[in-house]
């Protein structure tokens, strides 16, 4: 009788955990900056479909790197777990630190499970407070960790060198022209230390924004809004150009989902944000 094959726990657990870095390095990268009123979401993402940044609920948002299928299911579960506690609790019980702790268990379940492989995926979660210091930015990697995040953080790709950039460079109080110039110089730089030209076509940007009437904070910017953004060198967008824009800068799904604006406590109905219709397996 053959001697079974026997590999240490440890060696297990690296080379899993090898796998899953080398897939969600292979997606583009996210990035995501806080600015003077709000939070910023930056992706490179040619894809018309198939969203990498989405919003969660009223305050919060989420943003993921890797296998897009996989984090779909993750999205889903969120917004069910959101609109469930809001729904028997109350809308302010819903909170980015929770929905950070649920994908945690979820992750490092699945992570330390050797029936199937890990998940190439890895998670930002962040919620706009009433001021910026009320700010939660939440990073999550394959193995189910939470690593609280301030300022500004990077995943997918080269995060690393896209991180140290950052970090060097972003400040509080900043526009979000400002905020949105830089999360695209550090997307433009490859691992050669080259620079890329991207443009708004290639570009998936969203804000949390804490100004807005809205109970809803999400806010996606497209089209002409974008183009002008990317164009300013930080002076401030007008007021009314933004407002312009603002009726065409969600999906239809996400504009028209379940959620209401200024909705009450227990408001039912509350349906999960625009589910894309197909599925994409390279990383994202």
């Amino acid at each position: 009788m053959s001697t079974p094959f026997y590999v240490s726990p440890q060696q297990a657990m690296a080379d899993r955990a090898e796998y899953a870095r080398k897939g969600i390095a292979r997606g583009r990268s996210v990035v995501v900056l806080q600015y003077t009123d709000g939070v910023v979401f930056v992706a490179e993402n040619p894809s018309r479909a198939l969203h990498k940044v989405s919003e969660i609920y009223d305050r919060i948002a989420f943003a993921a790197v890797g296998k897009y299928n996989e984090f779909e299911n993750l999205r889903i579960g969120g917004v069910r777990y959101a609109d469930l506690r809001g729904y028997t609790y109350d809308r302010e019980d819903v909170t980015a630190r929770g929905l950070a702790n649920v994908y945690a268990q979820t992750l490092g379940t699945i992570f330390s499970s050797a029936a199937e492989k890990p998940y190439e995926v890895e998670l930002i979660v962040a919620e706009v407070g009433s001021a910026p210091e009320d700010d939660q930015i939440y990073r999550l990697p394959h193995d189910g960790s939470i690593v609280d995040e301030h300022g500004s953080v990077a995943v997918g790709g080269n995060a690393d060198q896209i991180s140290s950039y950052l970090d060097q460079r972003h400040r509080d109080g900043m526009t979000l022209a400002e905020a949105l110039k830089l999360a695209v110089e550090s997307l433009s730089r490859d691992n050669n230390g080259g620079e890329r030209t991207l443009t708004a076509e290639q570009l998936e940007v969203a804000t949390l924004d804490r100004t807005r009437p809205q109970q809803r904070k999400f806010k996606r910017i497209l089209g002409r809004q974008l183009s002008r953004l990317l164009e300013e060198t930080g002076a401030e967008e007008p007021a009314a150009d933004a407002e312009a824009d603002a009726g065409t800068s969600g999906t239809p799904a996400e504009d028209a989902g379940g959620k209401g604006a200024g909705g009450a406590k227990g408001s039912g109905g509350k349906g999960a944000k625009g589910k894309d219709d197909t599925e994409g397996e390279p990383p994202l």
